[in-house]
């Protein structure tokens, strides 16, 4: 069974069901780094990871400008136009 966690303030919590898995990634994942302290080196392990473990995808690097302001547009559209999957780095 897995639990997932909800940040959001819910009184009474709401039920997930989380889509079955294969067990394999293929395609491009990206990993977006949004500028915090430290989230480069979360991606860093993570992009080693993804890479060992799902050799058969290509893991490609994005950067926000700051962590302060929303993803430009032009980025989030390379990013879509260009990835299968995002991995987002949230760390301090």
């Amino acid at each position: 069974m897995t639990t997932i966690l909800d940040p959001t303030d819910e009184r009474v919590p709401v039920e997930r069901q989380t889509t079955p898995r294969t067990g394999t990634i293929s395609g491009v994942i990206g990993l977006l780094d949004i500028r915090k302290p430290r989230g480069n080196v979360l991606l860093d392990e993570m992009a080693s990871l993804l890479a060992a473990r799902f050799p058969e995808a290509e893991v490609r690097r994005y950067e926000k400008p700051t962590f302060t302001k929303p993803c430009p547009g032009d980025l989030r559209l390379k990013i879509s136009a260009e990835c299968d999957f995002l991995v987002e780095a949230l760390a301090d």
